[in-house]
């Protein structure tokens, strides 16, 4: 699994995929919340809060993971190398946790430097240090759930096509219907059960402050069923 993982991780920063994912993810949310004038403008927000980024990034991440994970499996269909790595004297559930921990470290890098964000506010706050530490932690641990499911969704889709595009799409929508889609059924339902099962209340949760152990277990339910569909998919094919 750890050759697979450093495989994984040389091939993005070997090509400008790696550089490109951190820049994008930088650039999009640097300028959304500090120069464009609007809803996520920081400046124009009027209170020492991070809820801005917090909001923003769930979308920018629907479309960046994905385009990180797309050619995890569908590269290799592609290439047929996937009936040679099926082969190799390694788990297929290995092999996908090799896939999916190197895409999943690579969006995590791209988000190391968004804590810079918490010290620029943190100052910016009257007084200094006027920033609720509990929220923005809360919510920074929803963002890496939020990332391993989204990337557990994405490795998921690669496995579905030998077309990174179609790799691409699919993931996106599932994302989509995770996060929001259960949501705006439950807008038109009135419940609560049906908003529950999408990603976006418990993101929401974990960004009160308080980490319930049923937003930590949806999370992980989320991205172990992907993951475990994933590997399912490896064993169909490989027969």
């Amino acid at each position: 699994m750890l050759a697979i993982l450093r495989k994984e991780i040389n091939s993005f920063f070997a090509s400008p995929i790696g550089y490109l994912v951190i820049g994008i993810f930088l650039v999009l949310n640097g300028l959304f919340l500090w120069l464009f004038k609007g809803e996520f403008n920081i400046l124009d927000y009027g209170f020492a809060d991070l809820s801005p980024f917090f909001l923003l990034a769930p979308w920018i991440l629907i479309f960046l993971i994905p385009a990180v994970t797309m050619r995890s499996f569908s590269d290799e269909k592609k290439q047929g190398t996937l009936e040679l790595l099926l082969t190799k004297p390694i788990s297929h559930f290995k092999i996908v946790l090799g896939k999916y921990f190197g895409a999943f470290i690579l969006i995590l890098i791209a988000l190391i430097p968004t804590l810079l964000y918490v010290y620029t506010v943190y100052q910016l706050g009257n007084p200094v240090g006027n920033l609720d530490m509990a929220s923005t932690t809360g919510s920074y641990f929803g963002l890496l759930f939020l990332i391993a499911a989204y990337t557990a969704i994405g490795v998921f889709a690669s496995t579905l096509s030998d077309n990174q595009i179609v790799a691409f799409i699919i993931a996106v929508f599932i994302c989509f219907l995770f996060y929001i889609g259960f949501e705006g059924v439950a807008d038109f339902t009135s419940s609560n059960f049906i908003e529950q099962l999408g990603m976006s209340a418990h993101f929401k949760s974990m960004g009160r402050g308080v980490l319930d152990t049923r937003d930590v277990i949806y999370f992980l339910s989320v991205t172990v069923f992907f993951l475990m569909l994933t590997k399912l998919n490896l064993t169909t094919a490989n027969k």
